[in-house]
């Protein structure tokens, strides 16, 4: 058994993308995990790992290993589990790393300021001020104000996507005919989005929007039965 310790928000919102990743790991190598969930006020749970952030996972079947960090845990999974592979070989970790970090500046940075309002009403209130205070002080604008124009931004957004869209227009998934964990580091941006808000990242044609509707399928549906909210 594997515990997941996973950050949530109101009615049991589940948004983090870094915890989705992680989620959709577990699942694509058929391991059994259960859930600590963790408010933004509660990193005391997480403070035996050294550092505040979610995932973070404790192996019991490992003798209680832990391991922080959505790619070493990735990576952990596939050195200590090595069915279904989540890379495909080590050329296939190698690629996938480049997306891993292409993630953060190049995609989910650019979600962030168009749900960013939006997301603190997900949380629960007790977790408003601190939310608001961290990410005005990241931003050096209030949220209202990272958040206004979004609408203008999205053609050049979804324009960007643009490799992505091309991929799985071609093929099932971004990694082939399967879907592996370039697949579930990408979808867990929209995944965070759409939890986060009702704003509309995609037009309902997109290939993209029909790709996240076969992730939506793995593993009896897992993406649409978890933190959506009661």
């Amino acid at each position: 058994m594997i515990v997941l310790y996973d950050l949530v928000g109101a009615d049991d919102r589940r948004f983090s993308p870094f915890c989705w990743r992680i989620r959709l790991a577990l699942a694509h190598k058929g391991l059994k995990s259960e859930d600590v969930t963790v408010g933004l006020g509660e990193k005391d749970k997480v403070a035996f790992s050294g550092q505040p952030l979610v995932p973070v996972i404790v192996d019991k079947a490992n003798g209680g290993k832990m391991v922080n960090d959505s790619w070493a845990i990735a990576c952990y999974l596939e050195d200590t589990y090595p069915q279904h592979s989540l890379f495909g070989g080590a050329m296939g970790q190698g690629a996938t790393r480049l997306i891993n970090q292409w993630a953060g500046p190049g995609f989910m940075a650019h979600i962030g300021p168009m749900v960013i309002r939006d997301l603190m009403d997900r949380f629960r209130p007790v977790d408003h001020r601190y939310f608001r205070e961290s990410r005005e002080k990241r931003y050096g604008k209030t949220l209202e104000q990272v958040q206004e124009g979004r609408e203008a931004r999205l053609p050049a957004f979804r324009a960007a996507l643009e490799p992505i869209r091309q991929t799985v227009n071609q093929q099932q998934f971004i990694c082939g005919e399967q879907p592996g964990y370039a697949d579930y580091i990408v979808f867990s941006g929209f995944q965070w989005a759409r939890i986060a808000s009702d704003f509309e990242l995609l037009a309902k044609d997109d290939p993209i929007a029909a790709w996240i509707g076969r992730i939506d399928g793995l593993y009896d549906g897992l993406t649409r039965k978890v933190g959506w909210g009661r």
